[in-house]
Order: C-alpha cells, then sequence, then structure tokens
C-alpha cells in the first residue's frame, strides 16, 4: 500500500468525468488499497479516484463503520434534503453549507465486482453523494447554499 497525492482544487482533472471500471484485477485492489490509506492518512471520510489522479469510477468512503469500497457507484434513489456543513480532501481547509440528500440509495460492485446495495443517511448519504459527484466531474461546491 501507498499514500497517494491528492490533487488540489485548481487541477482540471478534478472536473473531468471518470470511466467505468471493466478490469476487477490486481490493479484495481492495488488502486483500492492505496485510496483507503491515503484516505485515512488525510483524516477524510471518502476519497474519489479522480482525486488522487485517476480517472476511474472508484471511491472509497469510511464514517467511522467500516471502509466501504464502490467500483462504478451510482444513486439510485434520493429522500428527502440535508443543509450541512461539507469539506473535501482536495479542497483543504474550504467548508461550505451544502444541500444533499436527506437518504440516498447506491448500488456499486466490489473489488471483485459483485454488485451491492446499500441505504444510507446523514453524514453518510452525504459521502456517498460527494464521492459520486467527483466521478462525474462536479465539485462540492456546485451544492452550496447560503446559510440561514
Amino acid at each position: 500500500m501507498a499514500i497517494r497525492k491528492i490533487l488540489r482544487g485548481n487541477d482540471p482533472a478534478l472536473t473531468k468525468k471518470s470511466r467505468p471500471v471493466e478490469r476487477f484485477d490486481a490493479r484495481l485492489a492495488q488502486l483500492l488499497d492505496d485510496m483507503a490509506q491515503t484516505m485515512r492518512a488525510a483524516e477524510g471520510c471518502g476519497l474519489a479516484a479522480v482525486q488522487v489522479g485517476v480517472l476511474k469510477r472508484v471511491a472509497v468512503i469510511d464514517c467511522g463503520d467500516g471502509l466501504l469500497e464502490l467500483v462504478n457507484p451510482e444513486i439510485i434513489g434520493r429522500e428527502g434534503a440535508q443543509k450541512a456543513p461539507e469539506g473535501c480532501l482536495s479542497f483543504p481547509g474550504e467548508y461550505f453549507t451544502t444541500l444533499r440528500p436527506a437518504v440516498v440509495r447506491v448500488k456499486a460492485q466490489n473489488r471483485c465486482g459483485q454488485w451491492c446495495f446499500y441505504k444510507a443517511d446523514g453524514i453518510k448519504a452525504r459521502a456517498f453523494c460527494h464521492e459520486i459527484d467527483h466521478l462525474n466531474g462536479v465539485l462540492f461546491k456546485t451544492h452550496m447554499v447560503q446559510e440561514g
């Protein structure tokens, strides 16, 4: 495993759409392992592959209840709304109030290519939305709202 360099906000790669993963092999496993280590070292709760310079639809999330590895993730359902402060490892020290769904349903493949289904609320719902947005070239500032 290795800690990878996290791209910062002005990097044009962060606004590019990531390509689907088609090969579930040792290279994917290494990427997932490196991303988990990088996310933890940066004290984050999510990281998308594009943030480490890899334009593949891969993300990791850990909101304190265990690591989730997401390959080719897709939001398949949304409910309600939540407004809360949000940050990003690519924009260190910057936090904005954003509007996100209160609950999301997500499907994604694991490192072996098997489909998994998740339902999340609170910070985990925000993390799913944030990381999947990264894979679509969308930055969290897009969801910024005025406080009050």
